[in-house]
């Protein structure tokens, strides 16, 4: 994978709000055709790219195998965490929020402290939810939110803790 070929990514997702639908697709589609490779981190990047842009566009459906083969073959530490957030939020748009809470308790596992992780319980809060488990989406959202307060931060989050038992 070029830099360049990241970089026109890259410029696409920022000049996506100002463009229709069907330019946004046909531009990521444009740029993942370049990808002429089967396996290997090039390929992964270029299904990633593929499946963001539909799950973007509201289509789901479309973007949940592409995700799944992106993961599958390899992505780079930049975009696998990212592609596990899409995916689990794909998943409960999909109306599977079990499959998404566990694969949201598998991010945050693998990303406990980092970039990754108040994203990665944002969504996670939001399956539990839609699974029925609102108690459990609470105590997720307040944890998370303990790490940025100045203060109570502690008493905060063993509230939070509280909740789940």
């Amino acid at each position: 994978m070029t830099h360049s070929w990241d970089s026109r990514v890259a410029e696409v997702w920022a000049s996506a709000d100002e463009l229709s639908d069907d330019a946004v697709l046909a531009s990521i589609d444009s740029l993942v055709a370049e990808v002429d490779e089967t396996e290997g981190p090039d390929a992964a990047a270029a299904a990633f790219e593929a499946a963001s842009v539909r799950d973007y566009l509201g289509h789901e459906a479309q973007a949940e195998p592409l995700y799944r083969d992106a993961i599958a073959l390899g992505l780079d530490a930049a975009r696998r965490p990212q592609a596990q957030l899409q995916l689990a939020s794909t998943l409960r748009n999909l109306g599977r929020p079990v499959e998404a809470v566990e694969l949201l308790e598998e991010h945050l596992a693998e990303h406990p402290a980092d970039e990754w992780t108040a994203a990665g319980a944002a969504f996670l809060a939001l399956a539990l939810v839609d699974a029925g488990r609102e108690r459990d989406a609470a105590s997720v959202a307040l944890a998370a939110l303990s790490e940025s307060l100045p203060a109570y931060g502690n008493a905060v989050r063993r509230y939070a803790l509280e909740l789940r038992r």
